[in-house]
């Protein structure tokens, strides 16, 4: 998992961010992004850390914790459905990861990001396939974003009720979509998406 970052700080870097967003894919609910330092990358504290997705709950929200409060540096950047809708997802994605990285308390000397060139920083970046499978600190940054939008729609579940907000996080689920044709969409919902735009409301 440390092998990228190994080879940074082997030439000297030691300020590494790894950098990951959790939402794309969902029709409602905000675009999360996340960014991390790790002073250690290889430090036995963060063995559990992995892709966000392939842990339990529990895990996730004891990983959190340890990030939060064992990190460097983080920053988790919100970005609303309103600005999705207005710029589009991939704009909006991209424009999340530079306010996410310019929010670090400690400048970053490298950055890895999951998938995504990130252009307009100062620093240099490295798209990395699959990065929250390969690199420690995107792995982090995947966990912050996810476990920080996760909660999210549990609290938007009790202001819309209905939807089941709190099981599929805003995903395009069968019981989503048939909670959307019962109730239709609501100020939460992404309406530049496909299945929202097509409902005509």
């Amino acid at each position: 998992m440390v092998n990228i970052e190994s080879q940074l700080f082997s030439s000297g870097l030691t300020l590494i961010a790894g950098v990951d967003e959790a939402g794309r894919g969902p029709c409602a609910g905000p675009l999360v992004v996340a960014a991390v330092i790790l002073e250690d990358p290889k430090d036995p504290r963060w063995d559990r850390i992995n892709d966000s997705k392939k842990l339990t709950e529990k895990v996730r929200d004891e990983l959190f914790a340890d990030i939060v409060e064992h990190a460097l540096c983080y920053s988790i950047i919100e970005i609303s459905v309103h600005e999705i809708d207005t710029f589009g997802l991939h704009k909006s994605n991209l424009e999340g990861m530079r306010r996410a990285v310019n929010s670090l308390q400690v400048a970053p000397e490298y950055v890895l990001t999951d998938g995504y060139p990130i252009a307009g920083l100062e620093v240099p970046t490295l798209a990395v396939w699959k990065g929250d499978q390969v690199a420690v600190c995107i792995s982090a940054a995947s966990i912050l974003a996810k476990v920080y939008r996760d909660r999210i729609m549990v609290e938007l579940d009790n202001r819309y009720p209905g939807y089941g907000l709190s099981k599929h996080k805003g995903y395009i689920t069968p019981a989503h979509s048939r909670a959307l044709i019962e109730f239709g969409p609501t100020e939460i919902h992404r309406r530049s998406f496909k299945n929202i735009s097509g409902l005509g409301q």
